[in-house]
């Protein structure tokens, strides 16, 4: 089963932007599909692999930071193709 997720990070401190780079490129180097924009960062694949990436490495954000929050989005199928038709 394949799904789409969005993710948005959010550390709470003086030094977000370092948090959310090392995790962008962390999910970058994961071999699955992302995408990224300037609110958030889309990643497509098969469930299990991209919910045990993105398990670990909210982890390691969650322990890194001092308060953070994860918005995050998840959809049933792979959406990276899609294009509005309107």
């Amino acid at each position: 089963m394949n799904i789409s997720v969005e993710l948005t990070l959010m550390p709470l401190q003086n030094d977000y932007r370092n948090h959310i780079v090392s995790f962008i490129k962390k999910i970058r180097n994961s071999g699955l599909h992302v995408e990224e924009n300037a609110l958030s960062t889309q990643v497509f694949g098969e469930y299990d692999a991209v919910m045990n990436l993105i398990t670990n490495e909210l982890k390691q954000s969650f322990e890194a930071t001092q308060a953070i929050i994860a918005n995050m989005k998840i959809v049933k199928t792979d959406r990276s193709n899609y294009e509005p038709s309107f």
